[in-house]
C-alpha cells in the first residue's frame, strides 16, 4: 500500500523538473538574443520613420559593412583569451595611420601603397602590442579599463611624434603633408593615391543587380573569418579558450597564461592596424590626429549589439552588430529629421548609443559575475552541510 503511494508521487515529480530546465533554456537563448533584437526593433521603427529608399539604404550598409567588419573581427581573439573587450584597439590604429603616412610621402599609390602599408604597420603594430600585453598582464581583471587608459597614454605619444617630432627629430620635407611652419602634419590628409585602392582592386566593374561590392574587401573580410574560425581550432586557440575560462585552472594545467595572453594582444593589434587601413582607404581622407579616437568606441559597441559579451564573441555577433549598428547610424538622423525636425537628435542618438551600450554591458558584466560567485559559495556552503 505504501508503495503504490510513493509511485504516483515520484511520476510526478519529474515533469516539473523537465519544464525547469526548458524555461532556463529559453532564457538563456534570449538574454542572449535580447540586446540584437532589440536593435533589430530600433532599426526597423527608425526605417519606418526615415522613409528611405531601399536601394540607398542597402548601398550604405554594403559600404560601411566593408569599410568597418574587419576591425570589429580584430576584437574577437582577445575576448576568447580572457582579456575582454580590447579598448587598446585605438594602438593597432594609429600603427595604420603612422605607417600610411609614410606610404603617402613616398608617394606609392594605388594597391602597392596600400599593401606596403600594410607590411609597414606590423612591426609597428607587433611591437606595441607586445608593450600593450606586457601592461594588461600586470593588469589582470582590469584589463579593459588599462587598455582603455593605454590609449589614451598612446595618443600623446602619437600626437607628440607628428605634431612637434616630425620636421625637427624627424626629417620630412612635404608641403603637401607638412605644416606651414615646417613642424608637424596638417590636420587632414588627403588619400587620393591610396582612395579606395583595396575595395577596386578586383572585379571593380561587376555589380549584384544596382549595388556595386567591393569584392576584394570582402574576400579580405571572409579571410580573417576563416583565420579566425581555424585558429581557435588550433593547439594555441584552445590555450587561449582555456586561459579565458579559467587562469588559474589553465597555469596549473602547463599553459603559459602570460605568453598567451600576449599573443592575443598582438594579434589584436596587428588586425587593428590593417582594419585601420581599410577603413581610411575607403574614406580616402582622415583626420591626422582624431581619425583613430573613436575606432575602439564603436566597434566594440557594434560587437556588444550583435549579442556578445565581455567573455563570449563570435564571428556572427560582429556580423549582425556592425549591420544593426551601422543601419542606426544611417537611419538615425533622417529619423530624427522626420519626426523631431532636427537632424542633430540622430548624431546625438549614435553617441548615446556607442556609450550606452558599453555602459549596459560592463554593468550586466559586473552582475553576472557576482551572481556566479554567489552561486559558487551557495554551492560550497550546501556541500559543507552535507558534509
Amino acid at each position: 500500500m505504501a508503495d503504490s503511494k510513493v509511485a504516483p508521487k515520484t511520476s510526478l515529480q519529474k515533469p516539473p523538473v523537465k519544464q525547469d530546465n526548458n524555461q532556463s533554456s529559453f532564457d538563456r537563448i534570449l538574454s542572449e538574443l535580447s540586446v540584437p533584437l532589440f536593435f533589430a526593433l530600433l532599426c526597423f521603427a527608425g526605417i519606418v520613420a526615415a522613409q528611405l529608399n531601399p536601394r540607398f539604404l542597402i548601398n550604405e550598409i554594403i559600404t560601411r559593412l566593408a569599410r568597418n567588419l574587419f576591425l570589429v573581427l580584430s576584437l574577437i581573439i582577445p575576448v576568447i583569451a580572457g582579456l575582454g573587450l580590447n579598448f587598446g584597439i585605438v594602438i593597432g590604429a594609429m600603427s595604420g595611420q603612422a605607417a600610411l603616412i609614410i606610404v603617402t610621402h613616398l608617394e606609392i599609390g594605388g594597391l602597392p601603397g596600400f599593401l606596403l602599408a600594410a607590411l609597414i604597420s606590423v612591426p609597428f603594430s607587433i611591437f606595441l602590442g607586445w608593450l600593450t600585453g606586457l601592461v594588461l598582464n600586470r593588469a589582470k581583471g582590469r584589463e579593459m579599463v588599462t587598455g582603455y587608459i593605454l590609449g589614451f597614454f598612446a595618443n600623446g605619444v602619437y600626437q607628440l611624434v607628428f605634431l612637434v617630432l616630425v620636421g625637427t627629430l624627424i626629417p620630412m620635407n612635404n608641403p603637401k603633408m607638412m605644416l606651414p611652419s615646417g613642424i608637424g602634419l596638417r590636420n587632414t590628409m588627403d588619400l587620393i593615391a591610396v582612395n579606395r585602392a583595396l575595395d577596386r582592386a578586383l572585379f571593380s566593374s561587376l555589380k549584384l543587380g544596382p549595388f556595386q561590392i567591393p569584392w576584394a574587401t570582402f574576400l579580405v573580410i571572409a579571410a580573417l573569418c576563416l583565420f579566425t574560425s581555424y585558429f581557435t581550432k588550433t593547439k594555441l586557440g584552445q590555450q587561449m579558450r582555456a586561459v579565458g575560462q579559467d587562469m588559474h585552472i589553465a597555469e596549473v594545467s602547463g599553459i603559459n597564461v602570460n605568453r598567451t595572453r600576449l599573443i592575443a594582444i598582438i594579434i589584436s593589434t596587428v588586425l587593428g592596424a590593417w582594419g585601420q587601413l581599410i577603413y581610411l582607404q575607403n574614406l580616402g581622407t582622415f583626420n591626422t590626429y582624431n581619425s583613430h579616437e573613436q575606432v575602439g568606441m564603436f566597434s566594440i559597441a557594434a560587437l556588444l549589439i550583435g549579442g556578445a559579451s565581455i567573455s563570449k564573441a563570435t564571428i556572427w555577433n560582429a556580423i549582425i552588430g556592425v549591420l544593426l549598428f551601422h543601419t542606426l547610424f544611417v537611419v538615425s538622423p533622417l529619423a530624427g529629421q522626420r519626426i523631431l525636425g532636427i537632424p542633430q537628435v540622430g548624431e546625438y542618438f549614435r553617441s548615446f548609443l556607442a556609450y550606452g551600450v558599453i555602459a549596459v554591458a560592463l554593468a550586466l558584466h559586473a552582475w553576472q559575475s557576482k551572481k556566479q560567485a554567489q552561486k559558487q559559495v551557495d554551492a560550497q556552503a550546501e556541500q559543507l552541510l552535507e558534509d
